[in-house]
C-alpha cells in the first residue's frame, strides 16, 4: 500500500499574523474572512471558518508561536498531539497558500 509522504512538520516556534488587507467578523459561531483591496471587498473570496478553524484564526495575532496554539488546541479539544499537529500544520499551509497569513 503506497501512502503519500506526510507533509513536513511546521516550525513550532514560527509566528504568523493575519494579513492587513482582511476583514474578519464572528457571526453565529462562524468566522467570516473577506479580503479587501482599497475600499472594495472581494466578495468572490469570502472564507468561512467554523469550530477549530475559527479558534486557530483568532490566535494568529503575530505574537503566539504555533507551538502555543497547538498546546491550546490540546487543552480545548479532544484531539491527540499527532492530530493537533497535523491539522494545525495543514491549516497553516492552506491559509498561507490562500494569502491570508504571513510569517512574522
Amino acid at each position: 500500500m503506497n501512502r503519500p509522504n506526510p507533509a513536513p512538520s511546521p516550525d513550532w516556534a514560527a509566528v504568523y499574523n493575519k494579513k492587513e488587507e482582511l476583514v474578519s467578523r464572528s457571526i453565529a459561531g462562524e468566522t467570516l474572512v473577506v479580503p479587501v483591496s482599497g475600499r472594495l471587498a472581494d466578495l468572490q473570496r469570502i472564507f468561512a471558518l467554523e469550530g477549530v478553524a475559527g479558534f486557530i484564526w483568532e490566535r494568529l495575532d503575530g505574537k503566539q508561536p504555533l507551538g502555543r496554539i497547538r498546546d491550546e488546541l490540546l487543552e480545548r479539544f479532544a484531539v491527540t498531539r499527532d492530530e493537533a499537529e497535523r491539522d494545525l500544520g495543514e491549516f497553516i499551509a492552506e491559509l498561507s497558500t490562500a494569502g491570508l497569513i504571513a510569517r512574522t
